[in-house]
């Protein structure tokens, strides 16, 4: 069995119909699967933070980045993948 492995995805943007699909579009086509999802939207500006294991994934960490960021281009929002060693180390206090 393979350890896991986690990424943390952050998306912010202007609110607009599809976000949420088009994100877990691309995770699903990647066999990355979400384990933790939290969204709202505080006036008009959308924010989504995701915990995902790719673990099982068919596309590594580098490759996801640079698929997720052209779709956060494509829908006009900023869309982040950090690992989470490096989400944790980066935000610890």
């Amino acid at each position: 069995m393979k350890t896991k492995e986690h990424v943390v995805i952050t998306v912010m943007g202007q609110d607009r119909v599809g976000i949420v699909a088009n994100v877990s579009k691309v995770l699903a086509d990647c066999q990355a699967n979400i384990i933790d999802i939290s969204q709202t939207i505080l006036q008009d500006i959308f924010a989504m933070i995701l915990m995902v294991d790719i673990s099982e994934a068919n596309k590594d960490l580098i490759e996801l980045q640079e698929l997720l960021a052209q779709t956060g281009k494509d829908l006009g929002v900023n869309i982040v993948v950090q690992h989470e060693d490096i989400f944790r180390y980066m935000h610890r206090i």
